[in-house]
Protein backbone atom coordinates (compact mmCIF):
# COMPACT_ATOMS: atom_id res chain seq x y z
CA UNK A 1 0.00 0.00 0.00
CA UNK A 2 1.44 3.37 -1.04
CA UNK A 3 -0.66 5.57 1.23
CA UNK A 4 0.95 8.47 3.07
CA UNK A 5 -0.36 10.34 6.06
CA UNK A 6 0.87 13.87 6.64
CA UNK A 7 0.45 14.85 10.29
CA UNK A 8 1.17 18.55 10.87
CA UNK A 9 1.15 19.88 14.44
CA UNK A 10 0.55 23.62 14.67
CA UNK A 11 2.33 23.81 18.01
CA UNK A 12 0.06 25.27 20.75
CA UNK A 13 -2.99 26.05 18.56
CA UNK A 14 -5.57 25.18 21.22
CA UNK A 15 -9.23 25.75 20.43
CA UNK A 16 -10.85 26.35 23.81
CA UNK A 17 -10.52 25.48 27.48
CA UNK A 18 -11.19 21.93 28.58
CA UNK A 19 -13.61 21.26 31.47
CA UNK A 20 -10.70 20.79 33.88
CA UNK A 21 -8.87 23.96 32.77
CA UNK A 22 -9.53 25.55 36.18
CA UNK A 23 -7.29 22.91 37.77
CA UNK A 24 -4.43 24.28 35.69
CA UNK A 25 -5.22 27.98 36.12
CA UNK A 26 -6.35 28.19 32.51
CA UNK A 27 -9.98 29.26 32.74
CA UNK A 28 -10.91 31.44 29.76
CA UNK A 29 -8.06 30.20 27.55
CA UNK A 30 -8.86 29.77 23.88
CA UNK A 31 -5.74 30.23 21.80
CA UNK A 32 -7.31 30.43 18.35
CA UNK A 33 -10.55 32.11 19.44
CA UNK A 34 -8.96 34.77 21.61
CA UNK A 35 -6.32 35.62 19.01
CA UNK A 36 -9.08 36.06 16.44
CA UNK A 37 -11.03 38.34 18.79
CA UNK A 38 -7.92 40.35 19.64
CA UNK A 39 -7.15 41.12 15.99
CA UNK A 40 -10.76 41.88 15.10
CA UNK A 41 -11.39 38.68 13.19
CA UNK A 42 -8.76 36.29 11.83
CA UNK A 43 -9.20 35.08 8.27
CA UNK A 44 -7.61 31.77 7.31
CA UNK A 45 -9.37 30.93 4.04
CA UNK A 46 -7.53 27.70 3.21
CA UNK A 47 -8.04 26.11 6.62
CA UNK A 48 -11.59 27.48 6.64
CA UNK A 49 -12.28 25.60 3.39
CA UNK A 50 -11.17 22.40 5.11
CA UNK A 51 -13.61 23.03 7.98
CA UNK A 52 -11.74 25.02 10.65
CA UNK A 53 -14.72 27.31 11.27
CA UNK A 54 -17.03 24.30 11.59
CA UNK A 55 -15.29 23.01 14.73
CA UNK A 56 -16.39 25.91 16.93
CA UNK A 57 -17.82 29.37 16.54
CA UNK A 58 -14.73 31.57 16.34
CA UNK A 59 -14.86 35.28 15.61
CA UNK A 60 -13.64 35.93 12.08
CA UNK A 61 -13.25 32.26 11.20
CA UNK A 62 -15.86 31.44 8.56
CA UNK A 63 -18.09 28.40 9.02
CA UNK A 64 -18.29 26.73 5.61
CA UNK A 65 -21.52 25.29 4.24
CA UNK A 66 -19.63 22.60 2.35
CA UNK A 67 -16.23 22.01 3.99
CA UNK A 68 -13.77 20.05 1.89
CA UNK A 69 -12.42 18.09 4.84
CA UNK A 70 -13.51 16.29 8.00
CA UNK A 71 -13.33 18.22 11.27
CA UNK A 72 -13.59 17.93 15.05
CA UNK A 73 -11.54 18.34 18.20
CA UNK A 74 -9.81 16.16 20.80
CA UNK A 75 -9.75 16.22 24.60
CA UNK A 76 -6.52 15.51 26.43
CA UNK A 77 -6.67 12.42 28.61
CA UNK A 78 -3.17 12.72 30.04
CA UNK A 79 -2.40 14.76 33.12
CA UNK A 80 -0.46 17.76 31.88
CA UNK A 81 -0.35 20.32 29.11
CA UNK A 82 3.17 20.33 27.72
CA UNK A 83 4.83 19.43 24.42
CA UNK A 84 5.97 15.93 25.35
CA UNK A 85 2.64 15.03 26.97
CA UNK A 86 0.65 16.27 23.96
CA UNK A 87 2.77 14.65 21.27
CA UNK A 88 3.10 11.38 23.15
CA UNK A 89 -0.66 11.21 23.58
CA UNK A 90 -1.20 11.87 19.87
CA UNK A 91 1.09 8.90 19.27
CA UNK A 92 -0.76 6.69 21.74
CA UNK A 93 0.87 7.21 25.16
CA UNK A 94 -1.37 8.46 27.98
CA UNK A 95 0.31 9.85 31.11
CA UNK A 96 -1.65 9.09 34.26
CA UNK A 97 0.52 11.34 36.39
CA UNK A 98 2.24 14.53 35.30
CA UNK A 99 5.93 14.77 34.54
CA UNK A 100 7.92 16.51 37.29
CA UNK A 101 8.12 20.28 37.36
CA UNK A 102 10.39 22.45 39.52
CA UNK A 103 8.55 25.73 40.23
CA UNK A 104 11.19 26.80 42.78
CA UNK A 105 14.24 25.77 40.77
CA UNK A 106 16.19 22.54 41.06
CA UNK A 107 17.38 21.19 44.43
CA UNK A 108 20.85 22.39 45.42
CA UNK A 109 22.10 18.81 45.71
CA UNK A 110 21.22 18.12 42.06
CA UNK A 111 22.75 21.39 40.90
CA UNK A 112 26.01 20.60 42.74
CA UNK A 113 26.10 17.16 41.14
CA UNK A 114 25.51 18.68 37.71
CA UNK A 115 28.25 21.29 38.25
CA UNK A 116 30.72 18.60 39.26
CA UNK A 117 29.94 16.55 36.17
CA UNK A 118 30.26 19.44 33.69
CA UNK A 119 33.22 21.10 35.41
CA UNK A 120 31.58 24.52 35.54
CA UNK A 121 29.48 26.49 38.00
CA UNK A 122 25.98 27.43 36.82
CA UNK A 123 23.94 30.61 37.23
CA UNK A 124 20.17 31.09 37.27
CA UNK A 125 18.37 27.99 38.55
CA UNK A 126 14.89 29.46 38.56
CA UNK A 127 11.68 29.62 36.57
CA UNK A 128 12.11 32.17 33.79
CA UNK A 129 11.26 33.18 30.26
CA UNK A 130 14.00 32.12 27.88
CA UNK A 131 14.27 35.54 26.28
CA UNK A 132 14.20 37.39 29.59
CA UNK A 133 16.82 35.27 31.32
CA UNK A 134 19.43 35.88 28.64
CA UNK A 135 18.75 39.61 28.98
CA UNK A 136 19.17 39.31 32.74
CA UNK A 137 22.11 36.92 32.95
CA UNK A 138 23.65 37.00 29.46
CA UNK A 139 26.46 39.39 30.38
CA UNK A 140 27.33 37.46 33.55
CA UNK A 141 27.43 34.26 31.51
CA UNK A 142 29.71 35.79 28.87
CA UNK A 143 32.03 37.19 31.54
CA UNK A 144 32.22 34.03 33.68
CA UNK A 145 31.58 31.15 31.28
CA UNK A 146 28.91 29.82 33.66
CA UNK A 147 25.98 28.27 31.75
CA UNK A 148 22.50 29.56 32.58
CA UNK A 149 20.17 26.89 33.96
CA UNK A 150 16.45 27.59 34.19
CA UNK A 151 13.08 25.92 33.96
CA UNK A 152 9.43 26.83 33.27
CA UNK A 153 5.94 25.62 34.12
CA UNK A 154 6.76 22.64 31.87
CA UNK A 155 8.80 19.59 32.80
CA UNK A 156 12.09 20.95 31.45
CA UNK A 157 15.72 21.55 32.45
CA UNK A 158 17.03 24.24 30.11
CA UNK A 159 20.63 25.31 29.57
CA UNK A 160 21.34 28.63 27.83
CA UNK A 161 24.83 29.48 26.59
CA UNK A 162 26.37 31.89 24.10
CA UNK A 163 27.71 29.97 21.12
CA UNK A 164 31.06 31.83 21.30
CA UNK A 165 31.46 31.11 25.02
CA UNK A 166 30.36 27.47 25.17
CA UNK A 167 30.60 25.73 21.78
CA UNK A 168 27.49 23.86 20.65
CA UNK A 169 29.03 20.42 21.06
CA UNK A 170 29.97 21.19 24.67
CA UNK A 171 26.47 22.54 25.34
CA UNK A 172 24.91 19.41 23.85
CA UNK A 173 27.27 17.26 25.97
CA UNK A 174 26.06 19.12 29.09
CA UNK A 175 22.48 18.36 28.08
CA UNK A 176 23.29 14.67 27.67
CA UNK A 177 24.80 14.66 31.17
CA UNK A 178 21.64 16.29 32.55
CA UNK A 179 19.51 13.78 30.63
CA UNK A 180 21.33 10.91 32.33
CA UNK A 181 20.72 12.56 35.72
CA UNK A 182 17.05 13.50 35.46
CA UNK A 183 15.39 10.10 35.28
CA UNK A 184 13.31 7.99 37.63
CA UNK A 185 11.68 9.84 40.52
CA UNK A 186 13.31 13.17 39.57
CA UNK A 187 12.74 12.84 35.80
CA UNK A 188 11.89 15.79 33.60
CA UNK A 189 10.35 15.41 30.17
CA UNK A 190 13.01 17.32 28.28
CA UNK A 191 16.51 18.68 28.68
CA UNK A 192 16.75 21.62 26.26
CA UNK A 193 19.86 23.27 24.83
CA UNK A 194 19.14 26.98 24.36
CA UNK A 195 22.12 28.51 22.55
CA UNK A 196 22.16 32.24 21.86
CA UNK A 197 24.24 34.73 19.90
CA UNK A 198 24.80 38.47 19.66
CA UNK A 199 26.26 41.26 21.76
CA UNK A 200 25.38 42.69 25.16
CA UNK A 201 21.95 44.31 25.02
CA UNK A 202 20.93 42.42 21.89
CA UNK A 203 21.29 38.72 22.63
CA UNK A 204 19.01 36.48 20.57
CA UNK A 205 18.38 32.74 20.69
CA UNK A 206 19.80 30.85 17.73
CA UNK A 207 18.18 28.09 15.68
CA UNK A 208 20.56 25.46 17.12
CA UNK A 209 18.20 24.43 19.91
CA UNK A 210 18.20 20.71 20.72
CA UNK A 211 15.75 18.77 22.89
CA UNK A 212 16.76 15.62 24.77
CA UNK A 213 13.59 13.77 25.78
CA UNK A 214 12.82 10.63 27.70
CA UNK A 215 11.89 7.51 25.78
CA UNK A 216 8.08 7.25 25.55
CA UNK A 217 6.72 5.11 28.38
CA UNK A 218 4.99 2.67 26.02
CA UNK A 219 4.91 1.74 22.35
CA UNK A 220 3.87 4.53 19.97
CA UNK A 221 2.31 4.64 16.53
CA UNK A 222 5.77 5.55 15.19
CA UNK A 223 7.23 2.23 16.31
CA UNK A 224 4.28 0.28 14.92
CA UNK A 225 4.75 1.94 11.51
CA UNK A 226 8.51 1.43 11.47
CA UNK A 227 8.23 -2.24 12.54
CA UNK A 228 6.30 -3.19 9.41
CA UNK A 229 9.02 -1.62 7.24
CA UNK A 230 7.21 1.62 6.47
CA UNK A 231 8.69 5.10 6.76
CA UNK A 232 8.36 7.62 9.59
CA UNK A 233 9.75 10.97 8.45
CA UNK A 234 10.13 13.53 11.25
CA UNK A 235 10.27 17.27 10.62
CA UNK A 236 11.29 19.74 13.34
CA UNK A 237 11.54 18.68 16.97
CA UNK A 238 9.59 15.42 16.47
CA UNK A 239 12.81 13.38 16.55
CA UNK A 240 13.76 14.97 19.88
CA UNK A 241 10.31 14.56 21.47
CA UNK A 242 10.33 10.82 20.79
CA UNK A 243 14.07 10.44 21.43
CA UNK A 244 14.42 8.99 17.93
CA UNK A 245 12.30 5.91 18.69
CA UNK A 246 10.26 4.73 15.71
CA UNK A 247 11.74 7.29 13.32
CA UNK A 248 13.38 6.33 10.02
CA UNK A 249 14.26 9.79 8.65
CA UNK A 250 14.57 13.12 10.44
CA UNK A 251 15.38 16.72 9.69
CA UNK A 252 15.55 19.73 12.01
CA UNK A 253 14.31 23.14 10.98
CA UNK A 254 15.07 26.84 11.50
CA UNK A 255 11.48 28.13 11.61
CA UNK A 256 7.92 27.42 10.43
CA UNK A 257 8.61 28.27 6.80
CA UNK A 258 11.64 25.99 6.76
CA UNK A 259 9.44 23.31 8.35
CA UNK A 260 6.97 23.60 5.49
CA UNK A 261 9.83 23.45 2.97
CA UNK A 262 11.20 20.29 4.58
CA UNK A 263 7.72 18.73 4.63
CA UNK A 264 7.37 19.45 0.92
CA UNK A 265 10.81 17.88 0.31
CA UNK A 266 9.69 14.65 1.99
CA UNK A 267 6.48 14.70 -0.02
CA UNK A 268 8.49 15.01 -3.24
CA UNK A 269 10.54 11.94 -2.28
CA UNK A 270 7.35 9.91 -2.65
CA UNK A 271 7.93 7.48 0.23
CA UNK A 272 4.90 5.84 1.83
CA UNK A 273 4.19 5.96 5.56
CA UNK A 274 4.01 8.95 7.89
CA UNK A 275 5.38 12.47 7.56
CA UNK A 276 5.17 13.98 11.06
CA UNK A 277 5.83 17.73 11.26
CA UNK A 278 5.97 20.12 14.19
CA UNK A 279 5.82 23.86 13.51
CA UNK A 280 7.09 25.36 16.75
CA UNK A 281 7.15 29.10 16.01
CA UNK A 282 3.50 29.54 17.04
CA UNK A 283 4.40 28.40 20.55
CA UNK A 284 8.02 29.47 20.99
CA UNK A 285 7.99 32.91 19.38
CA UNK A 286 4.42 34.06 19.94
CA UNK A 287 2.45 32.03 22.50
CA UNK A 288 5.06 32.16 25.26
CA UNK A 289 5.78 35.81 24.54
CA UNK A 290 2.10 36.83 24.59
CA UNK A 291 2.47 38.23 21.08
CA UNK A 292 -1.02 37.71 19.69
CA UNK A 293 -0.35 39.84 16.62
CA UNK A 294 2.72 37.79 15.73
CA UNK A 295 0.80 34.57 16.35
CA UNK A 296 -2.02 35.76 14.08
CA UNK A 297 0.44 36.61 11.30
CA UNK A 298 2.17 33.24 11.68
CA UNK A 299 -1.19 31.52 11.22
CA UNK A 300 -1.85 33.61 8.10
CA UNK A 301 1.61 32.73 6.78
CA UNK A 302 0.96 29.02 7.30
CA UNK A 303 -2.49 29.25 5.73
CA UNK A 304 -0.99 31.00 2.70
CA UNK A 305 1.37 28.06 2.16
CA UNK A 306 -1.16 25.29 2.81
CA UNK A 307 -2.07 25.11 -0.93
CA UNK A 308 1.52 24.05 -1.65
CA UNK A 309 1.05 21.01 0.59
CA UNK A 310 -2.35 20.23 -0.90
CA UNK A 311 -1.01 20.49 -4.47
CA UNK A 312 1.61 17.79 -3.81
CA UNK A 313 -0.83 15.32 -2.29
CA UNK A 314 -1.29 12.11 -4.26
CA UNK A 315 -4.49 10.12 -4.72
CA UNK A 316 -4.03 8.06 -1.53
CA UNK A 317 -2.50 10.81 0.64
CA UNK A 318 -4.28 12.05 3.77
CA UNK A 319 -3.47 15.28 5.61
CA UNK A 320 -4.23 15.79 9.31
CA UNK A 321 -3.79 19.23 10.89
CA UNK A 322 -3.84 19.43 14.67
CA UNK A 323 -2.07 20.84 17.76
CA UNK A 324 -0.55 19.53 21.01
CA UNK A 325 -1.92 21.94 23.68
CA UNK A 326 -2.79 25.63 23.93
CA UNK A 327 -0.65 28.70 24.65
CA UNK A 328 -3.08 31.63 24.66
CA UNK A 329 -1.10 34.84 24.06
CA UNK A 330 -4.01 37.05 25.19
CA UNK A 331 -4.01 35.87 28.81
CA UNK A 332 -1.61 37.13 31.53
CA UNK A 333 0.06 33.70 31.67
CA UNK A 334 2.97 32.95 29.34
CA UNK A 335 2.63 29.20 29.94
CA UNK A 336 0.84 26.48 27.99
CA UNK A 337 -2.92 26.21 28.49
CA UNK A 338 -5.16 23.17 28.99
CA UNK A 339 -7.26 23.22 25.82
CA UNK A 340 -8.94 21.05 23.23
CA UNK A 341 -6.98 20.64 20.01
CA UNK A 342 -8.48 21.03 16.52
CA UNK A 343 -8.49 18.18 14.02
CA UNK A 344 -8.82 18.72 10.27
CA UNK A 345 -8.57 15.77 7.87
CA UNK A 346 -8.29 16.13 4.10
CA UNK A 347 -7.67 13.90 1.07
CA UNK A 348 -9.29 12.47 -2.03
CA UNK A 349 -10.56 9.54 0.02
CA UNK A 350 -11.92 11.67 2.88
CA UNK A 351 -15.65 12.42 3.19
CA UNK A 352 -16.11 16.17 2.81
CA UNK A 353 -17.99 17.62 5.77
CA UNK A 354 -17.62 14.61 8.06
CA UNK A 355 -17.94 15.73 11.70
CA UNK A 356 -15.91 13.56 14.08
CA UNK A 357 -17.21 15.51 17.09
CA UNK A 358 -15.32 15.81 20.37
CA UNK A 359 -12.92 12.90 20.82
CA UNK A 360 -12.08 11.55 24.27
CA UNK A 361 -8.32 11.51 23.74
CA UNK A 362 -5.54 12.76 21.48
CA UNK A 363 -4.72 9.06 21.03
CA UNK A 364 -7.63 8.80 18.59
CA UNK A 365 -5.38 10.55 16.07
CA UNK A 366 -2.63 7.92 16.32
CA UNK A 367 -5.15 5.10 16.32
CA UNK A 368 -6.71 6.53 13.16
CA UNK A 369 -3.36 6.91 11.41
CA UNK A 370 -2.52 3.27 12.04
CA UNK A 371 -5.87 2.16 10.62
CA UNK A 372 -5.38 4.40 7.58
CA UNK A 373 -1.99 2.78 7.03
CA UNK A 374 -3.43 -0.70 7.71
CA UNK A 375 -1.08 -1.34 10.64
CA UNK A 376 -2.28 -3.85 13.23
CA UNK A 377 -1.79 -2.45 16.71
CA UNK A 378 -2.79 -2.39 20.35
CA UNK A 379 -2.58 1.38 20.69
CA UNK A 380 -4.83 3.23 23.12
CA UNK A 381 -7.69 5.18 21.54
CA UNK A 382 -10.64 4.92 19.16
CA UNK A 383 -10.00 5.29 15.45
CA UNK A 384 -12.24 7.65 13.50
CA UNK A 385 -10.97 6.33 10.14
CA UNK A 386 -14.33 4.77 9.20
CA UNK A 387 -16.10 8.02 10.05
CA UNK A 388 -13.98 10.02 7.62
CA UNK A 389 -13.17 7.61 4.78
CA UNK A 390 -15.44 7.54 1.75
Amino acid sequence: MNRRVLLVVLDSLGIGEMPDAKNYGDEGSNTLGNISKAVGGLRLPNMERLGLGNIDRIKGIVKTENPQGAFGKCSELSIGKDTVTGHWEIAGVVLEKPLNTYPHGFPEKLIKEFENKIGRKIIGNKVASGTEIIKELGDEHVNTGCPIVYTSADSVFQIAAHEEVIPLEELYKMCKIAREMFVGDIAVGRIIARPFVGESGSYTRSSNRRDFALDPFSKTMLEYIKEIGNNVMAVGKIEDIFNGKGITDAVHIKNNMDGIDKTLDYMKEGKSGLIFTNLVDFDMHYGHRNDYKGYAQALIDFDNRLPEILSLMKEEDILILTADHGCDPTTPSTDHSREYIPVLVYGNNIKAGADIGVRKSFTDIGKTILELLKVENELHGQSFAREVLK
